[in-house]
């Protein structure tokens, strides 16, 4: 008969599927270093040898990382998601902006669906802790601060969706967006006006969510990604004329 006898898993192999279910599920973060040695094996309740060896294994798969006299960080799994020719020509056309926004729009509004109906309260208690931030930012009329705030108000919603294919995905979309690849978010945040509207989309937003009505949370995030678009279009539009004014005034010095 092919049967052979089992075998209880080793620890190390255990330690290796829990690392890796919590970078699969986003709860470790690209960056996020680990806790200590002593630490991490006294919270899994392994030895350190069998910990150095999960650990080795991870590194060998790309999932941790060694910084020297730092420690073991979760590796950088997000950076072959976008090559960089694709970056540049992204970066290049300004109708990439508007594909971006209408790409989030889509997938934003399916995360903030699930959000409502299989967030725990857990995650839910994590996006209204960050909307309070964002208010507080707002009224130290921190620009810089609220627009960061904002990317991981997003996040924490794609988060609480519990779709880890989602979730990765949008995570290497939001890299982007905080690198400036599509454009610079803070110019939004500058207006006042514009930032008291984009302060109230985000507590329609948070409201729908913690009422787990997916309907409203999804109108939310599209109704915010609409308004986004308008003051993409805007700005895109006042530059174009500044541009002109600059062109004309030139000619005008020439003659």
């Amino acid at each position: 008969m092919p049967f052979q006898r089992v075998e209880a898993e080793k620890l190390s192999r255990s330690v290796v599927k829990q690392i890796e279910q919590l970078i699969l599920r986003g709860i470790l973060r690209p960056g996020e270093r680990l806790p200590s040695e002593r630490e991490l094996s006294e919270r899994l309740g392994v030895s350190r040898p069998s910990l150095r060896e999960a650990v080795s294994e991870l590194q060998e798969k790309g999932l941790l990382a060694t910084r020297a006299g730092a420690g073991i960080y979760v590796a950088d799994v997000l950076g072959s998601a976008f090559s960089p020719a694709l970056i540049a020509l992204l970066s290049a056309h300004e109708e990439a902006v508007f594909d971006y926004i209408s790409f989030r729009q889509d997938l934003e509004g399916i995360a903030a669906e699930r959000a409502a109906i299989h967030g725990s309260d857990t995650d839910l208690k994590v996006i209204g802790v960050i909307l309070q931030k964002m208010e507080a930012a707002h009224r130290k009329r921190n620009p810089a601060d609220e627009a960061a705030l904002d990317a991981e108000f997003h996040l924490a919603i794609i988060e609480a969706s519990h779709n880890v294919v989602l979730l990765h995905m949008m995570r290497a979309s939001f890299d982007l967006l905080r690198q400036g690849v599509f454009f610079n978010r803070q110019q939004m945040f500058k207006n006042r006006a514009t930032r008291d509207i984009l302060l109230e989309q985000h507590r329609a937003m948070n409201n729908a969510i913690q009422e787990r009505d997916p309907e409203a949370a999804k109108a939310a995030i599209i109704h915010h990604l609409d308004y986004v678009k308008e003051q993409m279009a805007t700005l895109k539009a006042t530059r174009k004329n500044e541009e002109i004014a600059q062109l004309r005034y030139a000619q005008e010095v020439e003659r």
